[in-house]
């Protein structure tokens, strides 16, 4: 449905988007992570044919965003970081305007103004001046237009950005039932937004796509965390033995107990764990915690950002 082939967006020398290239099938949900200024936003202009890419390109479901722009677009839901809105208008008459510049027929018109008000919550303001309205609810209008043209591709830049809790819950439920019917892209820097949304994340960093996972394989732990009462000087070479263990860290040491991270060659976490404790048992050692690494999504981006920080330092 989206595809990106080397995109990069220059500024003088320096590169906002960095030679980054994936692919979103129908009907994902996935999120754009990163730091304030690792290129999300700048992406997801891109995307929309909002800002041309200095080199490689883009389409939305198989239409150039640059060469057939007003054509993608039609398809395309945008809510921009911070949605441009008229405060002068009520929101019905902002929407109806929008459902115009959307082309949404006119006899079709008043069906989809009430739908996209019904799932936005805001028909206690649909005659009330934007102007008025608090940050929360400006953030639903703009939520609204992107969805009054039943697009089939959503990209938000930041949905939930002032909202109340009670108001994100009410988004993440809206946005689960709009990604049966299209395929959803929405940047943030809230991990929590996209583990309760996203079924992929992509991550960025300084411009550049450093990860593009699922977030069930996330779960998938690449080591075996070994907790014993030897130190590395008599332990590095009986675990680097154990076979199936390609690299041995010592993690940290406190009271006599020594933390060893077992990197794996492809070996299942499983099978290796036996070999282990039976490499333990036979040196003789105390054993008090042999499990499985976890990496959730919030430990994976602070291993990205920690590799940013000691490129910083290096530099």
């Amino acid at each position: 449905m989206i595809h990106a082939s080397s995109l990069t967006r220059s500024y003088g020398e320096f590169k906002a988007v960095d030679d980054v290239s994936f692919d979103i099938g129908r009907g994902e949900v996935v999120g754009l992570l990163g730091h304030n200024g690792a290129g999300k936003t700048t992406i997801m202009k891109i995307l929309t044919g909002y800002l041309e890419p200095t080199a490689g390109s883009a389409s939305v479901d198989g239409l150039d965003v640059v060469k057939q722009r007003q054509m993608a677009q039609q398809r395309i839901g945008y809510l921009p970081e911070n949605c441009p809105l008229y405060p002068e208008m009520t929101v019905i008459d902002y929407l109806e305007y929008q459902a115009e510049l959307h082309a949404v027929p006119e006899r079709d018109r008043l069906a989809a103004l009430r739908t996209a008000i019904a799932r936005t919550e805001l028909a206690s303001k649909a005659t009330q001046r934007i102007a008025i309205l608090s940050r929360g609810y400006r953030q639903r209008v703009g939520v609204a237009q992107a969805i009054l043209h039943q697009p089939q591709v959503l990209i938000l830049d930041e949905p939930t950005n002032g909202l109340d809790p009670a108001q994100i819950q009410h988004m993440r439920t809206l946005l689960r039932e709009l990604a049966e019917h299209a395929t959803v892209v929405l940047s943030t820097h809230i991990l929590q937004e996209v583990q309760a949304i996203c079924d992929r994340v992509l991550i960025l960093r300084a411009g550049r796509l450093v990860l593009d996972a699922k977030l069930d394989e996330l779960d998938r732990g690449r080591r075996l965390l070994l907790a014993v009462d030897c130190s590395p000087e008599g332990a590095q070479g009986v675990l680097a033995g154990v076979e199936g263990v390609r690299s041995v860290d010592c993690l940290d040491a406190d009271a006599g107990r020594y933390r060893y991270a077992l990197s794996m060659e492809g070996a299942d976490p499983q099978e290796l764990a036996p070999r282990v404790a039976r490499a333990v048992s036979k040196a003789g050692w105390a054993l008090y915690a042999l499990q499985r690494e976890s990496r959730d999504l919030e430990t994976v981006f602070r291993d990205i950002n920690q590799v940013e920080a000691r490129e910083m330092v290096h530099a």
